[in-house]
């Protein structure tokens, strides 16, 4: 077993250009909306949003079952069938997928699993600096390139912030109190992934166009942030003007070099349009 075929979800947010580049195989999260359910990845993450503004439902999201791996592995062993599949995992404390995965995964030895405990661009991060350690590294055991990912993992430091809680009400992560108050004092909430978990870690208050850089700044510093990579985020509605001033934040910071990442249904469903989020590899301190 030499060569080895990293897969992911779509909650990932992996670019068709990343998957292409990095052979990776991506397997589909859903998403409901009605009566209808289609697969993540399979339409503009736009859609979620003009649902919500039609109907004044959120979007349910929901992980791959076994099936959706089991088509996945099956297609990887019969292209490469002396390759090994190293399955890098969306956090596994808030989907199905993991468990599905396991399930999938029975009887198939060539078959590898990790729980990246990292969702969206943090998951991102993960699989493709791992794809660049293989490409480094050929000979690197299947147990190995596991046990790199993890490590990995555990330096990615990611978060987001919503322009407005609206999404956050809707779908039950903030009460219709906070929801009032945080509207009239301007609050935005700093959401990180911690252990797997999405945690409201600080409160950000001001007008957001004018607090984006300066937070864009405190994170990278706070966090020791390494120079490369460094994935900003954004979901539908997020202006080109505030990209820019993000931009020049990451620039100041020494970051002249970053990749913007557009979220899928599954992000863009949980922090809504406008929402801002930066992904990096925590620095030594």
């Amino acid at each position: 077993m030499n060569k080895i075929i990293l897969a992911a979800e779509t909650g990932s947010d992996i670019t068709p250009e990343i998957a292409a580049r990095y052979h990776v195989a991506v397997v589909p999260m859903h998403v409901t909306m009605g009566e209808e359910t289609r697969d993540d990845g399979s339409f503009p993450s736009e859609e979620c949003c003009t649902w919500f503004d039609r109907s004044g439902q959120l979007p349910k999201t929901s992980g791959c079952s076994p099936e959706d791996f089991r088509k996945v592995f099956d297609r990887v062993h019969a292209q490469e069938p002396e390759a090994g599949i190293l399955y890098l995992a969306y956090s596994a404390c808030t989907t199905v997928s993991f468990s599905s995965a396991h399930i999938a995964a029975e009887g198939r030895d060539y078959v590898k699993l990790v729980d990246t405990k990292q969702v969206s661009g943090g998951q991102l991060m993960t699989v493709m600096l791992t794809a660049r350690m293989l490409e480094a590294h050929p000979e690197t055991t299947l147990d190995e390139a596991a046990g790199f990912a993890e490590k990995t993992a555990a330096s990615v430091q990611m978060c987001f912030v919503p322009a407005d809680l609206k999404y956050l009400r809707a779908g039950g992560r903030c009460s219709n109190a906070v929801y009032i108050s945080g509207k009239l004092l301007q609050i935005h909430p700093c959401i990180e992934v911690l252990d797997g978990k999405l945690l409201a870690t600080k409160r950000l208050r001001g007008n957001f166009k004018r607090l984006i850089p300066d937070f864009v700044k405190e994170y990278i510093t706070f966090n020791h942030m390494e120079k490369e990579p460094l994935f900003l985020l954004w979901t539908p509605g997020f202006s080109d003007e505030n990209k820019a001033l993000v931009e020049q934040a990451a620039r100041d910071c020494g970051h002249p070099d970053f990749t913007w990442i557009k979220t899928g249904c599954v992000i863009t469903t949980h922090g809504g349009p406008g929402a801002f989020g930066i992904v990096g590899i925590r620095g030594k301190q």
